[in-house]
């Protein structure tokens, strides 16, 4: 793998590969069906965020990496040309085997891959060009991200403050970021609770979306990186960073929210709704 930053502007257009990982069950959701398989507007997440893709003109076919037990994805209608490969326990592993079925596909070590969740259903079409063409300009990749903006807390985990007779109130003037002090551990009131120790600095703190766009012989080696060292990441820019490979980040849109809790669902049906 090129370890310098250098940066370069590619001879030719890359052929554009999408994939979207949907081997996940979802366990934050809380659903007894996979996620992905939530019916909004009358269509499941999946065929939503495949039509999200279908819409841009550099995506023509869309490979979905799903559960070696799935039995739903191939019986729905899709908004373009589809092929499967059969997912991992962790979402990397699935990304891995997409990767390997694109490359045995036919695909070329320099063209993008531009992978998305299924339970993002609401990025906007210009969104997705718009990493795209960043994407084509980088020699690692780019992604989708949003600055955060809210307060961002860190916090601790500490018994009850009040309800415990021995606690021992801490004076006005304590240095920062000192916990309140329980002088007996043992007093009974042992239920933890969180609470707020100091606030984030969030001027350089961006919240990651998807799709994310990779090289593709780039992203095949930092995951296999990640699996010779056992590595743990949440999505395929962490590879990236932790190899201190440059990912470029694009501003997205605050509608491309995912689907993690049930009341995400609300939220998404009114994004879905406005925007249609």
């Amino acid at each position: 793998m090129e370890s310098d930053h250098e940066y370069c502007v590619m001879n030719t257009t890359p052929k554009i590969h999408a994939m979207i990982v949907a081997a996940g069950r979802g366990s934050r959701f809380g659903a007894s069906i996979s996620k992905q398989y939530t019916l909004l507007q009358g269509q499941t997440l999946l065929q939503h965020s495949v039509a999200r893709l279908a819409e841009s003109a550099y995506i023509d076919k869309c490979l979905l990496v799903v559960a070696a037990d799935d039995s739903t994805a191939q019986t729905l209608s899709f908004a373009q040309p589809i092929y499967y490969a059969v997912g991992g326990a962790e979402r990397w592993q699935s990304v891995q085997s997409g990767v390997e079925a694109m490359l045995n596909a036919g695909a070329n070590n320099e063209d993008l891959v531009v992978i998305h969740d299924a339970a993002r259903p609401a990025v906007p079409t210009h969104d997705i060009d718009a990493v795209i063409q960043a994407a084509m300009l980088e020699p690692y990749g780019a992604i989708l991200a949003t600055p955060v903006a809210d307060t961002l807390k860190q916090s601790y985990l500490a018994a009850n403050m009040l309800s415990n007779p021995e606690y021992e109130a801490a004076p006005p003037y304590k240095p920062l970021n000192a916990q309140p002090k329980l002088t007996n551990s043992n007093s009974g009131h042992n239920t933890l609770h969180n609470y707020a120790q100091k606030t984030i600095d969030r001027s350089h703190i961006w919240q990651a979306q998807t799709p994310q766009v990779f090289r593709l012989e780039q992203l095949q080696q930092v995951l296999s990186y990640v699996a010779e060292h056992n590595l743990a990441i949440t999505d395929e820019a962490s590879a990236f960073e932790h190899l201190e490979l440059p990912i470029r980040l694009v501003t997205g849109s605050r509608q491309n929210i995912k689907l993690t809790y049930p009341d995400d669902a609300i939220v998404l049906a009114a994004i879905l709704a406005a925007q249609s």
